[in-house]
């Protein structure tokens, strides 16, 4: 199924991939920093904006479940162009948005077609490139991650500063239609896959995916590794301006040192996971994210120098264990089926994370001083979550690794 590009455009796709990413990362990312303007503006409490946060991504696992009975039928590249630009009109209707309940309804639909992109970025990566490979593409394309919290998050922060809160969601929208022609020009025709869906039912595929008992340990995996980040990233700008006592000015700070670190160790942590090994390195990082985890949510007043040491470690290594954990969950599934498995996947991630965003929603509470409390239980569950992850990767069978056992 693994088509034979030349360097030059296999590069090129990669690049395109990482920035449709980046514009859907960003496009959720940047709602968290914004807490604070959000729960002024709307008179709402930190559980509602959670609610706010989670919209979003319990669309989005809604809209995979539904995408699991098309996305195996189209070619890869049409859909993606298709779904993509839905995903930016949604993101402008965010930003003309003028009310909780107008958001919401935004949020809500650019999660219906935002949650597949993942998916499908992540299945065009896994068809086209080489297992050898797999762990530096995903490495190149998951920079957007890096990237958006460089660049993108600390000048949605400034546009909504100098601006309003709905000049980020208009930038996005625009950087949307021009990522939209680039897409439509460097990603080659990608329908191989399509000629072992003849005669076949809609659910077919679906039925076929959970039936597999590795498929099934997979999506745990997923699940685990999305909930022990979202108890915790939702309320970090929440909690630094509450606590830590940081003003409004000081907060894209910590996106932009985090980012500028991630940006450097995502290629790091990509060679890594082909030299070392897929599950080995996620449980190296896996393990290492605890430790910030939970100082972040322990810190209170402290220098601006010790606040951007623990969140640029957690910043890295949390989204570094991504690597290796998506080079796995690709690898697990069965080739044949990867675009159906990939979007159930994304639907597992993203109801993961939703529901991880509204129990830590739950969990933290404020007190008379308006100082957030409890947030150290939501890392805690966080803790667990990566442990357990941990525990599970082992337990998966990588298609196309010549040596399972060192995957």
């Amino acid at each position: 199924m693994t088509q034979e590009l030349t360097p030059r455009r296999e590069l090129l796709l990669l690049l395109t991939l990482a920035g449709v990413q980046f514009t859907h990362i960003l496009d959720f990312m940047i709602m968290m920093p914004l807490g604070p303007q959000f729960t002024s503006l709307f008179g709402i409490t930190d559980a509602q904006f959670g609610l706010l946060v989670s919209a979003y991504t319990l669309a989005a696992g809604a809209s995979g479940l539904l995408a699991t009975t098309y996305i195996d039928r189209f070619d890869r590249k049409r859909l993606l162009l298709v779904l993509y630009t839905g995903f930016g009109l949604a993101t402008l209707a965010c930003g003309l948005a003028g009310s909780y309940a107008s958001l919401m309804a935004a949020r809500v639909a650019a999660g219906l077609f935002g949650g597949v992109m993942s998916a499908l970025s992540q299945t065009i990566v896994a068809d086209v490139i080489p297992f050898a490979r797999r762990g530096r593409a995903m490495g190149i394309v998951m920079t957007s991650f890096s990237v958006s919290t460089v660049a993108g998050v600390p000048l949605g922060l400034f546009l909504a500063a100098h601006l309003s809160w709905h000049a980020p969601f208009f930038g996005i929208a625009a950087l949307c239609a021009l990522l939209a022609l680039m897409a439509a020009w460097t990603l080659p025709p990608l329908g191989a896959h399509l000629a072992d869906q003849t005669g076949r039912s809609m659910f077919a595929s679906t039925r076929q995916v959970l039936a597999d008992p590795n498929h099934l340990k997979a999506f745990g995996f997923s699940a685990l590794m999305m909930t022990a980040g979202f108890t915790v990233i939702p309320y970090i700008t929440i909690y630094m301006r509450a606590n830590v006592g940081l003003s409004a000015d000081q907060i894209p700070t910590i996106y932009l040192v985090g980012g500028l670190l991630t940006l450097f160790t995502a290629r790091l942590f990509g060679h890594m996971t082909d030299r070392r090994g897929k599950v080995e390195t996620f449980r190296l990082l896996a393990v290492g994210m605890i430790v910030p985890l939970l100082t972040l949510t322990l810190l209170g007043r402290q220098p601006m120098a010790v606040v951007l040491v623990v969140s640029s470690l957690l910043f890295a290594l949390m989204s570094g264990r991504m690597i290796p954990g998506m080079a796995i969950v690709a690898s697990a599934a069965d080739p044949k089926l990867r675009g159906t498995f990939m979007t159930l996947n994304a639907s597992v991630q993203s109801a993961a994370m939703g529901l991880a965003a509204f129990v830590g929603g739950l969990i933290i509470s404020r007190d008379a001083s308006g100082a957030v409390t409890h947030y150290w239980m939501a890392a805690l569950l966080g803790s667990c979550a990566s442990l357990a992850a941990l525990a599970l990767a082992g337990r998966l069978t990588l298609h196309g690794a010549a040596h399972p056992a060192k995957a």
